[in-house]
């Protein structure tokens, strides 16, 4: 039984071979893309909403305001990033249930270029919020010392999301194919059920901690109020 996606070939170009994990990962771009130009082809005020488009509707509203909960400010930019690490990861993870279908996030490689994606639009987000010289200072604030701890800590970010979303996946197939031995009729029906249901919760919970890491970086520091001194009578 084949864990990753990585190892198995399904085509070379000049030398270079192309794995199960790259088709797969074109696959779900198609999909996605294919799906919204479907579904807004027809967007326009005159033309009532159908079933799909209002379920797009739905689901994009439900994004915004999961972002609007976290963070103060509201950018465009935070919903195209962190709404496509979702439908990206949510699309990967439910069509498991489809036959022969290797989903992308079961790769390593898959989930470390996820979270290399997250680690570079935080600093990016800071940067344009705050400007190169204000958002290099967080990683010296409250003092100097901080520098090697805060440096530590945007990558371990990085790494904690990748061996996350990996992690549950991977273990989602090897209880799968062990169950599958056991009882090869009822459990593996059971076991799809809660992969699928395990797969949004992990799509969530990536993007939710990557809107986190994106909203702090781009929070602006609240100035200290200090009371008003009575003023002198003359």
């Amino acid at each position: 039984m084949e864990l990753t996606p990585d190892s198995s070939i399904v085509f070379d170009v000049y030398g270079i071979g192309i794995n199960t994990t790259i088709v797969n990962t074109w696959i779900i771009m198609a999909v996605l893309t294919g799906t919204a130009a479907l579904i807004t082809r027809n967007l326009r005020a005159d033309v009532p909403p159908d079933r799909w488009r209002t379920t797009l509707e739905v689901i994009v509203n439900g994004i915004v305001g999961q972002i609007a909960e976290i963070t103060e400010r509201r950018d465009p930019r935070i919903l195209y990033f962190s709404g496509t690490l979702f439908l990206f990861i949510v699309t990967a993870n439910l069509l498991t249930v489809v036959p022969g279908f290797d989903t992308p996030t079961a790769s390593l490689s898959t989930t470390a270029a996820l979270a290399v994606s997250v680690l570079i639009a935080v600093p990016l987000f800071g940067i344009g919020s705050r400007g190169v010289v204000g958002y290099l200072k967080t990683y010296v604030q409250p003092s100097v010392v901080m520098l090697p701890f805060n440096v530590i800590s945007e990558f371990s970010r990085g790494i904690s999301l990748a061996i996350r979303l990996y992690g549950n996946v991977m273990s989602g197939a090897v209880i799968a194919a062990i169950l599958l031995g056991v009882a090869p009729f009822f459990f593996p029906v059971v076991m799809d059920m809660l992969g699928l249901l395990t797969g949004v919760i992990q799509a969530y919970i990536f993007a939710i901690l990557a809107t986190v890491y994106i909203s702090s970086a781009i929070a602006v520091p609240h100035a200290v109020e200090t009371p008003d001194k009575p003023k002198e009578q003359s």
